[in-house]
């Protein structure tokens, strides 16, 4: 039987590296396929989006033709969550067959009212840096390297920007397969009200794992992930 390829999507500014770290843990059952968003990483000279559909766009140029070589699951966490979530329905409409499970990781449901959340990417740069470091995920000694603040601020703030500029449309059902979320409980960017309101939007098993921890739970507790990861997925499989 074919491996489950797990196509994994990184955050705001992430790159897809960050997944590395998980490949010695994963079953070997699963096949770690993390996607480098434009921008970053090895597509570095590649122009930033201008919006999430872009984004969506983009990625499923890149795993379309991989669809229908055997079973996969979609992960994303924070601003990948939503592409995740907008690739599912992309699939779904190209008629390829649809993802055995899907992973939303750090970000409340689609739907949840976003008006009042606050606009990281709009703000001046040393209160931007600040926020940068207090949400985690980026040390303060990496702003006092200004040759990587050069490349990695104006990634940062686009990345926000089209996250932030999303608005949820109605899609035609809900998500067919088997959906996991993952949350932080000390996550100021998702309340434990927000990331629960992802039932409403999956039809088949919903699980919800709720983690001590804040916005990059992910990377802190990366090996908690990967075992549920594993025994999400594995039973699939069998």
């Amino acid at each position: 039987m074919s491996k489950i390829k797990l196509f994994c999507i990184p955050f705001a500014g992430g790159s897809a590296v960050v997944f590395n770290q998980w490949r010695p843990l994963l079953s070997r059952d699963i096949e770690l396929k993390p996607v480098e968003l434009a921008g970053r990483g090895r597509r570095i000279r590649e122009s930033l989006y201008g919006s999430l559909e872009q984004a969506v766009d983009d990625l499923f140029k890149i795993i379309a033709p991989e669809l229908d070589q055997g079973p996969y699951a979609l992960l994303g966490h924070s601003m990948g969550s939503l592409i995740a979530f907008e690739l599912y329905y992309k699939i779904k409409a190209s008629n390829l067959p649809e993802p055995l499970h899907a992973f939303f990781s750090g970000r409340g449901a689609p739907s949840m009212p976003t008006a009042e959340k606050k606009k990281y990417h709009l703000l001046p740069e040393d209160e931007f840096k600040k926020e940068m470091i207090e949400l985690g995920g980026t040390s303060r000694e990496f702003f006092e390297h200004p040759e990587l603040v050069e490349v990695f601020l104006p990634l940062m703030r686009q990345d926000l920007k089209i996250h932030e500029y999303y608005r949820f449309q109605e899609k035609p059902g809900p998500l067919s397969c088997p959906v996991t979320v993952l949350n932080g409980k000390e996550d100021p960017e998702t309340t434990i009200e927000e990331a629960e309101a992802w039932r409403q939007h999956s039809s088949g098993h919903f699980t919800i794992y709720h983690f001590e921890g804040g916005h990059f739970f992910l990377t802190e507790q990366f090996q908690t992930v990967v075992k549920i990861i594993n025994q999400s997925l594995i039973p699939v499989s069998a």
